[in-house]
């Protein structure tokens, strides 16, 4: 993997894989945030239970806004290790009845959020390594 990376760097430029990692995570952020969204409004009724499920889902993805906002590395990481409870409710959600495809879109939209954190994390890191 480690190599694949430092290929994909050789290729491309640190610059333009830390901008398309950025795009990626990103992308990946608010589509997770929407699913989540959607899912505390359809599968808790808001009636029932307020805005609390919609709080308890998009509270921890809402508490990393300001390192992505700063593009900070460690920020970004820290988000990937989250994005993998996020992955682990997309399968447990998956095997809800009658919502199976919510839960594999949340499972997927988590898992490219991790990938592209993880990215960024190590193009941007390496970007202001160069740079400073």
């Amino acid at each position: 993997m480690r190599q694949m990376l430092e290929r994909w760097e050789a290729q491309h430029g640190i610059d333009v894989l830390t901008e398309r990692s950025r795009r990626g995570v990103l992308g990946s952020y608010l589509l997770l945030l929407i699913l989540l969204i959607y899912s505390g409004t359809v599968i808790h009724s808001v009636e029932e239970g307020g805005w609390i499920p919609i709080l308890v889902r998009g509270l921890p993805l809402v508490l990393f806004l300001p390192s992505i906002i700063a593009r900070r590395p460690r920020g970004h990481a820290w988000l990937a290790f989250v994005s993998l409870l996020y992955f682990m409710q997309g399968v447990m959600v998956a095997t809800l009845p009658g919502q199976g495809l919510f839960g594999i879109l949340e499972a997927l939209t988590a898992m490219m959020l991790f990938a592209a954190c993880t990215c960024y994390a190590r193009f941007r890191s390496r970007q202001l390594r160069q740079q400073g």
